[in-house]
C-alpha cells in the first residue's frame, strides 16, 4: 500500500507541476497576445497619422496645381480681352463710318 501511495503521490506531485507549467503558458501566452494587441494598436495609429499627411500632402500639391492653372487661365483670359479690344479699338472708325452713311441714306 505505501507503494500505491508514493506511486500516487508522484502522479499527484507530476499532475500539479504539469498544471503549474501549463498556467506559466498561458500567462505567457497571454502576455505575447496582449503585446501583439499594442503593436497593432501602435501600428494602426501611426498607419492612420501617415495616411493623414500623405492625404494634407497630396491635397496641398493639387491645390497650389489648380491655383497655377487658374492664374494662367486670368492671364490667357486678361490677354485675350485686351486683344479683343485692340481689335474693336481698331474697326471702331469703319463701323463709325458704315453706320453713319447707312444713317445719311435715310
Amino acid at each position: 500500500m505505501t507503494t500505491e501511495r508514493s506511486l500516487l503521490q508522484k502522479i499527484r506531485e507530476k499532475e500539479l507541476e504539469i498544471n503549474i507549467q501549463v498556467d506559466e503558458g498561458r500567462r505567457e501566452a497571454e502576455e505575447i497576445i496582449a503585446q501583439a494587441r499594442r503593436d497593432a494598436d501602435a501600428i494602426l495609429k501611426n498607419a492612420e497619422t501617415d495616411a493623414k499627411a500623405g492625404a494634407q500632402d497630396i491635397t496641398r500639391r493639387e491645390m497650389e496645381t489648380v491655383t497655377r492653372e487658374i492664374e494662367a487661365l486670368r492671364s490667357s483670359g486678361a490677354g485675350e480681352i485686351k486683344t479683343l479690344k485692340e481689335k474693336g479699338e481698331r474697326n471702331l472708325p469703319k463701323a463709325v463710318e458704315k453706320i453713319t452713311k447707312v444713317v445719311a441714306l435715310e
